[in-house]
């Protein structure tokens, strides 16, 4: 760790061990929760749904389905997020047609993920909110 009057050296070489590796990949996990806005949604309506699993009681099954959902949607932005930043990487402050291709993709590829998402919590919970509903009339 370095101190606070010396700055960090890049790394240029390969990890050494797992735990390198995992710090790593920890930090770009950080990264994208704390400078993506979209990710940190995800997360509060992932939790949502998590705690809805909760309440209702969800099977093994219906946990299963739940979690993919959540995390295909999570896996999609963490690759939008990586898309756009390429992109902005290679082309600076300028537009370039490509780029602005690439990064509607990967933002479609997420709508379609959170689609997948809400038909999965549709599938799941409306069900179980009927249910509830008539209990309660």
């Amino acid at each position: 760790m370095a101190s606070k009057n010396r700055p960090v050296k890049p790394q240029i070489d390969k990890n050494h061990s797992f735990w390198q590796s995992w710090l790593h990949a920890w930090t770009g996990l950080k990264t994208v929760v704390r400078e993506e806005r979209n990710m940190r949604t995800h997360i509060v309506l992932g939790t949502v749904a998590l705690l809805a699993g909760w309440f209702f009681g969800l099977t093994v099954n219906q946990w299963l389905w739940l979690s993919l959902a959540i995390f295909l949607v999570m896996l999609c932005e963490i690759n939008n997020t990586i898309a756009e930043n390429i992109c902005d990487l290679i082309t600076g402050p300028h537009y370039h047609p490509l780029a602005k291709k690439v990064k509607d993709i990967a933002a479609g590829a997420v709508v379609f993920a959170a689609a997948f998402a809400v038909l999965v919590g549709l599938i799941l919970f409306l069900p179980k909110f009927w249910q509830l509903y008539l209990t309660w009339r």
